[in-house]
């Protein structure tokens, strides 16, 4: 009864044009945050100062020596990151993406860095919400219930915001080929080209947002 009640909430909240925005920018929220942190791991870079000391940083120390595996990690996560972000596959995206967070939301707890555990347990937080919207799919692929139909007229441009979400990408990883440096802001810079990057990337979903909007009724 309870699945049932969330079930049909969940659909009603799939025919309002606001939610479904809510949805598709946390994704790429979730997703961004995966980016630097991938981008890192996949070339090799270490994760934090080699000078850190203490049981977090000594973890992250011998993960960055583990190599290949520390690469092997960082695809994972630019793999969910994309997924996420263009929306395409945001389901599927979701799922690669929960083992890791929640092995990141464990670690960040038990090591005791209460800033950073606290963003993750947000991030936690966001992620179950965006598996939970897309209940009917799961149960689908558990064999539990026959796909959803699609909506007859969808409320958002999919097409337009997974252009959103590739250009994001491609804003940020040419960034990165260009200055040899994953960025990540450590306040306002505003004489840091990377930073001024950094903020038209997160104007980009308010300009799909604007090109999204309904035509107004006469």
């Amino acid at each position: 009864m309870t699945l049932t009640w969330l079930e049909e909430r969940i659909a009603r909240a799939h025919e309002c044009r606001g939610i479904c925005i809510s949805t598709i920018v946390l994704r790429m929220m979730i997703g961004f945050a995966f980016i630097p942190a991938g981008l890192k791991k996949l070339l090799g870079q270490p994760f934090t100062d080699p000078a850190n000391t203490g049981v977090f940083h000594e973890f992250l120390h011998a993960f960055h020596a583990t190599g290949r595996f520390y690469q092997f990690v960082g695809v994972l996560q630019l793999t969910a990151a994309v997924l996420l972000i263009t929306q395409r596959h945001a389901t599927l995206g979701a799922a690669l993406a929960a083992p890791i967070l929640v092995a990141i939301f464990v670690f960040c707890w038990s090591t005791g860095v209460v800033p950073t555990a606290i963003v993750v347990t947000l991030m936690s937080l966001g992620l179950l919400a965006l598996i939970l919207w897309d209940i009917q799919r799961w149960k689908a692929l558990l064999g539990t219930t026959a796909p959803a139909p699609p909506t007859a007229h969808p409320v958002v441009n999919m097409r337009l915001w997974s252009r959103c979400g590739w250009l994001i990408l491609l804003l940020y990883f040419v960034n990165t080929a260009i200055t040899g440096q994953v960025y990540r802001p450590m306040g306002v810079e505003w004489s840091n080209p990377s930073f001024i990057v950094l903020l038209i990337i997160a104007v980009l979903p308010v300009v799909t947002f604007v090109l999204d909007s309904p035509p107004a009724k006469d």
